[in-house]
Formats: C-alpha cells, sequence, structure tokens
C-alpha cells in the first residue's frame, strides 16, 4: 500500500526522535538547556556538530552533492522543530549559513574541494571578520586594508566583535583593496588561515566573565590571492549574499512552536498560588502569539524553498528577519511575565517573597531574563530591523 505524504512525514518525525533520543550526550543537551542567545556553547555545539556530521544530517540547506541531506523544505522543517523540542543547542552559523553559501555561490571548483569538506565536517571552524572599529551597521566603511603584492595580499588593520574568534582556525574576512568610487566598490571576499604569522586575537570579557568576542589584530599578514571568493573589489556582491543566507537560513518558527508548547503546558503558579495560565489577558497574548509564529513559520517554509539547490532567498530574507526576530522579542516579554519573580536568581527571589527556595518555580526559569536580554539584540544583529526595511523598500517598491 502506498503511503500518503502526511504518512511519510511522520515516519520521517519518528525516525528523527530515536536519533535525538539517543544522539545527544547529556554535557550537549546541557549546553543546549542553557543557551539563551544565537551562540550555543562552543566545544558541545562542536561535538553534536560532528554527531550530525557523521549521520550525514548537519547542513540539510546544503546541495546534496556537497554533503546535503536532500530533504525537501517539510522535512528540513521537522528536524528542526525536533532538534528544538529536544532542546540541543543550535549549531553554530559560522560554517554552514555564512562562509558555505559563498563558496558554493561564489567558489571556483578548486576551493569547493579544498574549503567545503573542513566546514562540512566541523574539522574547520570559521569566525566572520566584518565589523570593525568604526564599521559596524555602516560596513561599507571598513578600513581594513589588503594590499597587492605579486600573488599574495597583505593585511593590516584589525576586526571586531569576531564571535568565537579565538577558538577558530579560519576566517572569513571583508577587506579594502581599493579606495576609489562608492565604498562599496572597493571591497574584497578573502578566506585566510588564523595561524597566520602577524595575526594576534584578543578575546573580549563578556559582564559574565566569559569570552565570547574578540578583537582580531593584522600586521602585514599575507595571504595568497587564490584565497580570494569572487572578483577583486566585488566582495560586496558576496558579502550581501550571504547574509541573505544567514538572514534567511534561520529557524524561528521551528524553536518557538516547542517552546510556546511548553509556556502554555505549564501551571504557572506564582509564589502566591495564582495560576497565571487561566489570566484571560495572558490567554489571549498566548494566542496571538501563536497566529504571529504560524505566519513566521509559513515565511520560513517560502524561504526555505529558495534555498534549496543553493539558491540564495533573495528580499525574503529580510523580512524573515523582521517577522522572527521580532515574534522572538515578544515571546519573551509574555515568557518573562509568565514567569515572573522566578526569573530572579534564586536567592533573590526567595528573599522577595519571604519563602524557601523550594517553594519557587524551576531554577530553569531563571533563563528567562537572559533569554529576554539576549532577544534585545535580536532586531539588531546580522542587519537591523530599520535597515531590512529599507532593503525591501528599495527591492520591491521601487521595483
Amino acid at each position: 500500500m502506498l503511503l500518503t505524504e502526511d504518512q511519510h512525514l511522520q515516519e520521517f518525525r519518528a525516525e528523527i526522535r530515536a536519533f535525538l533520543q539517543v544522539a545527544p550526550t547529556e554535557e550537549i543537551l546541557e549546553a543546549g538547556r542553557k543557551t539563551t542567545s544565537v551562540f550555543a556553547p562552543f566545544k558541545q555545539t562542536m561535538d553534536w556538530h560532528k554527531i550530525l556530521y557523521r549521520q550525514g544530517w548537519v547542513a540539510p540547506a546544503w546541495p546534496q552533492e556537497y554533503g546535503g541531506t536532500g530533504w525537501n523544505v517539510e522535512q528540513r522543517y521537522v528536524f528542526a522543530q525536533e532538534c528544538n523540542r529536544r532542546g540541543v543547542p543550535p549549531l553554530l552559523p559560522q560554517n554552514l549559513q555564512m562562509v558555505g553559501p559563498a563558496v558554493l555561490g561564489f567558489g571556483t571548483a578548486e576551493q569547493k574541494a579544498e574549503f567545503l569538506p573542513g566546514m562540512l565536517s566541523g574539522d574547520d571552524f570559521w569566525c566572520q571578520g566584518y565589523s570593525e572599529p568604526g564599521a559596524g551597521s555602516d560596513l561599507a566603511a571598513l578600513k581594513c586594508r589588503a594590499d597587492s603584492d605579486g600573488d599574495d595580499y597583505i593585511l593590516n588593520g584589525s576586526k571586531t566583535w569576531t564571535t568565537y574568534g579565538h577558538y577558530a582556525n579560519k576566517m572569513f574576512a571583508l577587506v579594502r583593496t581599493s579606495s576609489a568610487g562608492k565604498p562599496q566598490a572597493g571591497i574584497t571576499f578573502l578566506l585566510l588561515d588564523m595561524n597566520l604569522p602577524g595575526i594576534e586575537v584578543r578575546p573580549i570579557i563578556g559582564l559574565d566573565g566569559c569570552p565570547e568576542q574578540c578583537e582580531v589584530f593584522f600586521s602585514d599578514v599575507r595571504v595568497p590571492k587564490r584565497n580570494r571568493i569572487g572578483e577583486e573589489n566585488k566582495g560586496w556582491n558576496v558579502a550581501k549574499y550571504v547574509l541573505e543566507f544567514e538572514r534567511g537560513g534561520s529557524s524561528y518558527s521551528a524553536w518557538l512552536v516547542p517552546a510556546l508548547e511548553k509556556l502554555r503546558a505549564r501551571s504557572f503558579l506564582d509564589a502566591r498560588g495564582y495560576c497565571v495560565g487561566d489570566d484571560v489577558h495572558i490567554q489571549r497574548r498566548l494566542s496571538e502569539l501563536e497566529i504571529d509564529i504560524r505566519a513566521v513559520e509559513h515565511t520560513e517554509k517560502r524561504v526555505n524553498a529558495n534555498l534549496k539547490h543553493g539558491e540564495n532567498p533573495g528580499p525574503m530574507a529580510s523580512m524573515l528577519k523582521i517577522l522572527g526576530s521580532e515574534v522572538m522579542q515578544k515571546f519573551s516579554e509574555l515568557q518573562l511575565d509568565i514567569v515572573g519573580i522566578d526569573a530572579l536568581p534564586l536567592q533573590t527571589a526567595a528573599l522577595a517573597v519571604g519563602s524557601d527556595i523550594a517553594a519557587l518555580g524551576e531554577e530553569s526559569d531563571m533563563l528567562a531574563m537572559p533569554y529576554y536580554l539576549n532577544t534585545r539584540a535580536a532586531s539588531i544583529y546580522a542587519g537591523s530591523n530599520e535597515v531590512q526595511r529599507s532593503l525591501l523598500a528599495k527591492a520591491i517598491l521601487a521595483g
């Protein structure tokens, strides 16, 4: 008897769930539980990356001939949703959603053969060399120089906010190769090894005492021209292409659907025994949020349809970035309102209500506040939502 498409998808979901029950270690699951930002703990996340690579599932959106799964849009969505439901950490995007698409879209056959296998396996970890002290949102203002010298470029300058740069053995960078004409016209996209002479990495220590971002300094660093992706002075085109994958390759709803399920399933008893879940205003907000999440889900599936075979999502990526990040923020606000005082550190919460720590909510509730704070940046990173609206206006309304 032929199975219907729904039955096939149900069997596929069951296969994914069975794998996720046994594949991640407790350390990987703990890292997933404690992740409140885009970037999960490095070691455990890369361990998970390599487990998925061995399974053949690490890059569902890549073309199948370069290591992709060949899954359709619905299968990719089910996989992302079940990963989030299981609580594994999100894979770091630098390899698979940023530099990988750049090489797939603009690299030569030789560059694909040289660089893609290490990105896929996780044997290489790539950091992003874009932002500089004077070039963040206005990335075209970058000044890190790459001067031509025979078969090489010689790099001088610096990059900042380089996430996990102290772990990376590779970098993809935007550098200035010309100052003539418009600022965007003189930028080149380069791949380089982080162990080259003249590179210095300085971790930036955050408020939590942990380094996540770094400063990177270049002093007469020699990079072979064969590591250039695309044409000289046309790296801006590569960068825009990569940003569309970065903005459009996210699975906001695949995380939000299971998260909303958990939020609704809780008893929501606060320290006074009041059932927050019975509040009519909370119920209305939950329902409105579900409608918004389903709208994001539909948009994601439209974008992911474009990602098949490595096609870039175009202006839809900006639309998804706006919708997804703003719904994430709405979710974090509602979650914080529901969790209430339990979002405070346990000792502080106990003093506030004059009760024993055991009488308060789950310790995991304390992640509601860090998640809320981290989502404030969601409408800024990867291009602020104001910039995304301008891009949409130029791409669609002006057309």
